[in-house]
This record gives structure tokens, C-alpha cells and sequence, in this order.
């Protein structure tokens, strides 16, 4: 599987980011409706706080016992993710999340070899540093992304020639990841470190093998709300309508 996003053009990378989907980030009309009573939060702890990693292999935030089971799969190269990101961050944590009633889980999709890059490199931090980087892969994605649209025939062709962990960590240098994500907290002995670690490749596999074998999702965004798959939804009005009806 690695091999096969590793295969991606810089060209083509972009191109191919998010499957078929269309997002729009626009309001919904669901956004003045409450999230329901309060649920109260551990003392002195706010549940956008409260963030752990998940048995499944993604990151949750909030009220690991809410009634409302939000699962985004996404992909930090996709536009499409990251528009649906900056329309929807903000009120999802600050209206659901923080009430209790509304956990948000993020699994990874990756779609290429620099979004696999990119995201061993965030889950490597463990929960409590991955939320502020998705945060910063999303708001700086068109920045990270375009060194890895300059690497050259040569070196795309030598990528292909290496073992699969030494051809996504060279991938990361050649893309300057590591002066990236060492000026967001990570330094080059850490990015070494993830990007060469068996149990984080792994990682990512499974969750992508998820994602396709399991679940069927065939792009980025989806979201599954208390274990079913939400068929049909692609932006922040379109989801926050069927969080709404799942409180009810």
C-alpha cells in the first residue's frame, strides 16, 4: 500500500488529493440550535481538552462517554478536508465538543506519500500535541505541500528504489519536512525518530486499510456518527444538520 502512494506523481499529488467529493463551507441552518444540556466536565478541565488516543489508532477530543459519536476520516493534503476544517473547527469545539454531549474522533486517510509523511509525523507526538498540528497542516497546507511538487525526476525515481520506511523518510527531507515541523515543536532528532519507527508505519496502514477495506470510504472527507456512516455528506452545513438530529 505504501508503495502505491509513494508511486503518486508530485505532479499528480494535489490532483489526486480527495476522490470525488464537493465541500463547501458554508453555514448551516442547524447553527443556532443548541447542543443540548451540558455535560459537566473533570474538575478544572474543559472536554475540548480532554483528548486521548482511540483503540481503532485515531485521536478523540472531548467526552469519551457522549451520546454523540462524531468520526471524521480525513486526509491532511486534501482541500476539500481542509476547507471543511477551517468552516467547521471552531463551532464543533467550542458548541459540541465543549458540551459534553459531542466527541470527535480524527482518523487518518492518507492519500499519498507526503500526506503519509505529514501524518506520521503529527500522530508521532502521541494526543496531547496532534490536535494544534492538524490544526497547522490545515491552516499551512498549500506552504508544506509545495516543495514536494519541485522534487525531480531523478530523485522520484530513487525514491522508488528504496525499502518502503527509508522512501517515506527520505520523501519528508527532500519535501523540507523537517525544517517545517521543527519550527511547529519537533526536532530533527524526533523526525528521524517517527519517521523510522515500524509501530508508526503501521499505524497509518491499518487506519487507511480501515478506511478502504472495512468501511468502504472512497474519499476525503467522511464521517461516521455513532457508528454509521454518514452517505452524502461533504461540508460542515451538511454534517452539523445530522449532528443536530442525532441529539435530538
Amino acid at each position: 500500500m505504501m508503495r502505491l502512494l509513494l508511486a503518486v506523481s508530485a505532479l499528480a499529488l494535489m490532483l489526486a488529493a480527495c476522490g470525488d467529493k464537493t465541500a463547501t463551507p458554508d453555514a448551516s441552518g442547524a447553527a443556532d440550535a443548541p447542543a443540548g444540556p451540558a455535560v459537566a466536565a473533570p474538575a478544572g478541565q474543559n472536554w475540548v481538552d480532554v483528548v486521548a488516543a482511540t483503540p481503532e489508532g485515531g485521536f478523540r477530543m472531548g467526552n469519551p462517554d457522549a451520546r454523540v459519536k462524531l468520526v471524521e476520516f480525513a486526509s491532511l493534503t486534501c482541500p476539500h478536508c481542509r476547507e471543511f476544517h477551517e468552516a467547521a473547527a471552531a463551532t464543533l469545539k467550542s458548541k459540541y465538543v465543549a458540551s459534553g454531549n459531542v466527541s470527535y474522533e480524527y482518523r487518518n486517510f492518507v492519500l499519498n506519500g507526503p500526506d503519509y509523511a505529514a501524518t506520521v509525523l503529527a500522530r508521532c507526538q502521541g494526543a496531547s500535541a496532534f490536535f494544534g498540528l492538524l490544526d497547522n497542516f490545515y491552516a499551512d497546507q498549500a506552504g508544506w505541500t509545495e516543495p514536494f511538487g519541485r522534487i525531480g525526476k531523478a530523485d522520484q525515481e530513487a525514491l522508488a528504489k528504496l525499502p518502503e520506511d527509508q522512501a517515506i523518510a527520505r520523501m519528508a527531507e527532500l519535501g523540507g519536512l523537517a525544517d517545517y515541523v521543527k519550527l511547529r515543536g519537533i526536532p530533527r532528532a524526533k523526525f528521524d525518530q517517527c519517521l523510522a519507527d515500524p509501530a508508526q508505519l503501521k499505524a497509518v496502514n491499518d487506519l487507511r486499510n480501515q478506511a478502504v477495506n472495512e468501511l468502504k470510504l472512497t474519499g476525503t472527507p467522511s464521517f461516521i456518527i455513532n457508528g454509521t456512516v454518514q452517505e452524502g455528506v461533504f461540508s460542515w452545513a451538511d454534517l452539523e444538520t445530522k449532528l443536530q438530529a442525532a441529539l435530538r
